[in-house]
């Protein structure tokens, strides 16, 4: 199936920045903005919104630079858990210091590090005094006192008040974090209620992109963020403090609706004034609705998300990490939207190579609509045999065709088995790469299937066995949208 566009993502970047500067504005010219979501690489919304720039978000705060600085949040008990961002397969102290490296060399200003609900953890610990060791600033933020029923407490010197005041310098005040849960909020009001003590007026949004809150409910790119919260078990939710102020039905999430009353009656109570937000909706800052150009593109590549995550639920299953009670919540979504499994054109393919060749395979499907298969050989694993045969199908290299020497591949399985004592010699996807990049040097076809890689951005694949971490890092590196089957290659203990 080609690949459609069907969001127009400069526009997007257009209305959104007149938006945050119309806001700005609207408080005086102090903003406190909460960013939901992934500053780089927000490949989900890339995904469920074709022609979404999966950076635009920092793309935009790069044009809002001269106005902007960063806050950025982490929760102490994230730290302690070495909580992971399953995308990159870092934990979120690390996604912290890419943050800071990835942002400051952008030109944008870094404020400080805030640690929430801190609670004397010792990884807490180190990790603050590893960040003052690399000279940023760092400040520590206890759970608040009386949150969230008792405003006098909240809004007083024992609540907000024992937190210490960040210091900030532009209009603009961006609060962003490795992932939910993190403080974000806490860490906005907190700064509202300090700046208003100094007399100084300050206001909140929220710039999150997802659910889009003038698309149905039941919209597919709404559900596919359903489907990518599932574990936190987030659901879209009619705002009906929205209905009842402007009789228009719009959409959020729960927890923002849930602690809407709770952020309206401490807002109102820091300022003495009557809050001009009547809904969730009314706080936030979210145009991506009107970017949109070709609903029906956004519709199934939204279905085909929802797809990819009901498949990695049930490898996390498999292999520990996740809940069954998620794979139900996704069964759940793809019921309510008539989705079935097979509608994921790269899966059928892979299970007739298995069964064909009695050897776990792969299949990758081109943003060209072409579909590969690649299955595991005596040499390569699966994952390496089918990107081979994509790039030399791209190139229009003739599949018989052996790009890599045994003269070459040979010397890599040695130093595999003889030097590092693996017991699987098998090329890695990595290795195999590498081996082409070097043959490209000398072999002009080589080089060619080398120069097609790009090409494969944006394509899909499904592996018939949970993949080794060494080859999916490297085909998402790719630019692939990978699935697996929830079983093991091997009847090994040890799968890495």
């Amino acid at each position: 199936m080609e690949h459609k566009i069907g969001f127009n993502s400069k526009l997007y970047m257009e209305k959104q920045s007149k938006s945050i500067l119309e806001r700005i504005e609207k408080f005086g010219g102090k903003l406190y903005l909460e960013f939901g979501g992934k500053l780089f690489d927000d490949l989900h919304a890339a995904r469920v919104l074709p022609g979404f720039d999966a950076n635009a978000k920092i793309k935009l705060l790069q044009k809002l630079k001269d106005t902007a600085e960063l806050i950025l949040c982490i929760s102490a008990g994230d730290i302690a858990r070495n909580k992971i961002r399953a995308d990159y397969g870092i934990t979120y102290g690390s996604e912290i210091l890419r943050l800071i490296d990835n942002i400051s060399a952008l030109g944008i200003l870094i404020n400080s590090v805030v640690i929430t609900q801190f609670e004397e953890q010792h990884a807490a610990i180190t990790f603050k005094n590893k960040l003052e060791q690399l000279k940023v600033k760092v400040y520590i933020h206890r759970k608040t006192k009386g949150y969230p029923n008792d405003i006098d407490t909240i809004v007083s010197d024992e609540g907000y008040g024992q937190n210490p005041y960040i210091e900030t310098t532009r209009p603009l005040v961006v609060v962003n974090a490795p992932g939910p849960g993190s403080g974000k909020l806490a860490t906005c009001l907190s700064q509202i209620f300090h700046e208003n003590k100094r007399g100084i007026r300050a206001g909140y949004a929220k710039f999150e992109t997802f659910p889009i809150w003038n698309l149905p409910l039941k919209h597919p790119v709404n559900c596919a963020y359903e489907a990518a919260t599932a574990d936190i078990k987030d659901s879209n939710m009619i705002d009906h403090f929205h209905m009842q102020a402007y009789s228009r039905m719009t959409v959020n999430y729960n927890r923002d609706i849930e602690v809407f009353p709770v952020v309206r009656a401490i807002m109102e109570r820091i300022s003495g004034l009557t809050l001009e937000y009547k809904s969730p909706t009314d706080m936030g800052v979210n145009m991506a609705g009107y970017c949109i150009t070709d609903d029906e593109a956004c519709r199934e590549a939204a279905k085909q998300e929802i797809i990819r995550r009901y498949y990695k639920s049930l490898c996390d299953v498999k292999t520990g990490v996740g809940s069954t009670e998620t794979v139900g919540r996704l069964e759940l979504i793809m019921s309510e939207l008539g989705i079935r499994p097979q509608e994921r054109r790269v899966i059928a393919p892979a299970l007739q190579k298995e069964k064909d060749t009695g050897a776990p395979a792969v299949c990758i499907e081109l943003p060209s609509g072409q579909l590969v298969t690649g299955r595991r050989n005596d040499i390569l694993t699966a994952p390496a045999s089918a990107v081979l045969n994509a790039v030399k199908l791209i190139a229009g290299i003739d599949d018989k065709i052996k790009l890599l020497s045994i003269n070459i591949l040979t010397p890599i399985m040695e130093y595999k088995t003889k030097a590092l004592g693996e017991r699987d010699f098998h090329l890695s996807l990595d290795e195999v790469l590498i081996a082409l990049s070097v043959s490209a040097a000398t072999d002009p076809l080589a080089k060619a299937a080398y120069d097609a890689l790009p090409a494969l951005k944006c394509g899909e694949a499904h592996s018939t066995c949970i993949l080794s971490k060494s080859d999916e890092e490297i085909l998402r590196k790719l630019n692939l949208n990978v699935t697996s089957e929830a079983r093991y290659a091997t009847s090994d203990l040890f799968n890495e």
